[in-house]
């Protein structure tokens, strides 16, 4: 049987990289070369059911092999890669029995992997791990889940004194920006609830999660020679550095953690005749990420009155909800979870997510999804890393899980 960690290098070489400005789904071609090559490996594997839809999903079904009642379950992980960062060659280099000092990605560009940065790497003294080579991200995220539930799915095949239940295996694209499970047909997919993977840190479990939306800001400026501006001007860089400022400086990113939202400005462009912004709008809570909304609206009619005109336009859409709600009236699902890591000799680490999974908006498609960890760090840039008995670790958990207990 291929060892995880050869199956997850194989997997992170191929580019899988989603594109937010794309109007196809998926968005981006080029993941279908893993999604092709998923099905095909499933199939060399005897799984019977196996299908890759029109809109991209991968889904796949081992059937129960016990005549007890159970439950089908289903694990799910994403193929695509972050917009973020490049995800073209990815070259990852094997760090043996790490010291616990610096680790030098890229000598030619000098980019260091420091544990004074990223102290994390301190727990992982001894272990094998899996970097950058500091030109592009590694993309464990997802595809250390994408290996893990490869690596169950020939387990299962190949040791039937396995017990479980019907197995539902799901591969998505676009998760990046989402839009992973946009046509995802729950019904098709056959579980009755399901988890993904694709958390990060050894032990994580997240069944809570951000409620976020996106606003997009249009100004429409006027341009006048600045020699004869006065009075005429309408500046739209000038309006674009306005909103930014009404918006509380402590409610960004960089200023938050745990439960706290933020609004983030991830995109300013524009002229003196037209400026656009866009941000992406979090909170745990739901009257908070409401009251986010609002404010942020009510700067925008501001100015309009201010300056005399409809000249901002603002586009303001819900993306997900936190999972919390529809997940905690199953207790059994996070139990379950509880006890598999338990038996895999890892410590569940209950923490909200600071961000979304598919499992966010399936979970409000009647299919209560928390999300598991895959093991890796600093997703999304080049200083992400996947420590390899984490991979291991979250491989038993699932595989813990699926087992008739």
């Amino acid at each position: 049987m291929e060892p995880i960690l050869d199956r997850f290098l194989r997997y992170v070489k191929i580019d899988t990289q989603s594109d937010p400005n794309s109007e196809t789904f998926p968005s981006t071609g080029k993941q279908y070369n893993l999604l092709n090559l998923l099905v095909k490996e499933l199939e060399d594997m005897g799984v019977a059911q196996v299908q890759l839809d029109e809109y991209g999903y991968v889904m796949a079904k081992i059937p129960s092999n016990t005549t007890r009642k159970v439950a089908a379950i289903g694990f799910l992980a994403h193929v695509d890669t972050s917009p973020d960062m490049s995800g073209t060659d990815v070259k990852p280099k094997i760090i043996d029995s790490y010291n616990g000092g610096q680790i030098c990605l890229n000598e030619k560009e000098n980019i260091i992997l420091d544990p004074e940065a990223f102290p994390e790497l301190l727990l992982y003294t001894g272990q094998t791990l899996v970097t950058t080579d500091g030109t592009t991200l590694l993309g464990a995220d997802d595809k250390a889940g994408v290996a893990a539930i490869m690596h169950l799915a020939q387990t299962l095949q190949q040791n039937p004194q396995i017990i479980h239940g019907d197995i539902c295996i799901g591969f998505t694209p676009d998760e990046e920006i989402g839009r992973g499970v946009d046509y995802f047909n729950v019904e098709t997919f056959g579980a009755e609830y399901a988890y993904t993977v694709d958390g990060g840190q050894l032990g994580e479990l997240e069944y809570e999660n951000f409620n976020a939306a996106g606003a997009n800001i249009e100004i429409q400026g006027l341009n006048i020679h600045p020699g004869y501006a006065k009075g005429k001007m309408l500046n739209a860089l000038h309006i674009a550095q306005e909103i930014n400022a009404m918006l509380p400086v402590d409610e960004r990113p960089e200023h938050t953690s745990g439960y706290e939202g933020f609004y983030h400005l991830t995109q300013l462009q524009g002229t003196v005749e037209h400026a656009s912004l866009q941000y992406i709008i979090r909170d745990h809570d739901r009257t908070k990420f409401e009251a986010k909304k609002l404010w942020l609206k009510s700067c925008v009619d501001l100015l309009n009155k201010r300056y005399g005109t409809s000249c901002i336009q603002l586009t303001l859409k819900d993306q997900y909800y936190n999972m919390r709600e529809k997940v905690e009236p199953h207790p059994y699902i996070i139990d379950r979870a509880f006890k598999a890591m338990e038996k895999a000799g890892v410590t569940p680490l209950v923490k909200p997510i600071r961000g979304g999974t598919d499992g966010a908006r399936l979970s409000f498609m009647n299919l209560p999804c928390p999300n598991i960890f895959g093991g890796a760090h600093n997703f999304h840039g080049k200083f992400e890393f996947l420590p390899v008995p984490s991979l291991e670790k979250a491989f038993e958990t699932i595989l813990n899980i699926a087992q008739v207990q």
